[in-house]
């Protein structure tokens, strides 16, 4: 994310947040199939992590959690968790290689600009160690543009979503459909695909 418009929104509502997404993050089942997913004790990544509850969750599972968001005021919250070490960077700062068994980005990379989209998703594929796999949940649609609050978002379809996914060379092994409520109040469908490196 670099969009100033949507940090400035993260950082501001950050609280309300981390209210809205307070529910228990065990019971997520794309989060719990992604711990085990991951081999014990290794070293996992959450990508634009907001307030943190997945990392939590992760660091109570046993990973060793890293936790980047462009958000300083999220970062904050996340770095409360034990377990759980936060810090202010945006997507494009991911410069790691083959350092994580795990990448976790649920709802986050929904901010980056369509152009930079392939880039970051070639940056986590670095990131990761070989076979490592990578979680990674959008919203349905079509275009981009602003949501109520004034955050910059852009939307694919699932096939298009899929196609990216696989040119950046992941094999997507699992698609989940669903919808939710989001910070704006509207009802979105959205899709999270499991895959591996």
């Amino acid at each position: 994310m670099s969009d100033q418009d949507t940090i400035s929104v993260y950082n501001a509502q950050a609280a309300r947040y981390a209210a809205l997404t307070d529910e228990d993050n065990s019971a997520d089942p794309q989060l719990t199939r992604f711990i085990q997913s991951v081999r014990q004790g290794g070293t996992v990544l959450d990508l634009g992590c907001g307030p943190g509850m997945s990392a939590a969750v992760m660091a109570q599972s046993g990973l060793k959690v890293e936790a980047i968001d462009a958000s300083t005021e999220m970062v904050k919250l996340a770095a409360k968790h034990p377990g759980v070490v936060a810090q202010q960077a945006a997507f494009g700062e991911l410069d790691a290689t083959e350092k994580y068994h795990g990448v976790w980005a649920n709802f986050s990379l929904l901010h980056a600009n369509r152009r930079d989209f392939p880039r970051h998703l070639a940056a986590i594929h670095k990131a990761l160690k070989p076979n490592g796999v990578f979680y990674i949940a959008m919203k349905l649609g079509q275009g981009d543009g602003p949501d109520r609050l004034g955050r910059y978002y852009c939307y694919y379809s699932e096939d298009e979503l899929k196609q990216i996914v696989q040119d950046a060379g992941f094999t997507v092994t699992e698609s989940y459909l669903g919808s939710g409520t989001g910070l704006d109040g509207s009802v979105s469908d959205w899709i999270g695909l499991a895959t591996h490196a």
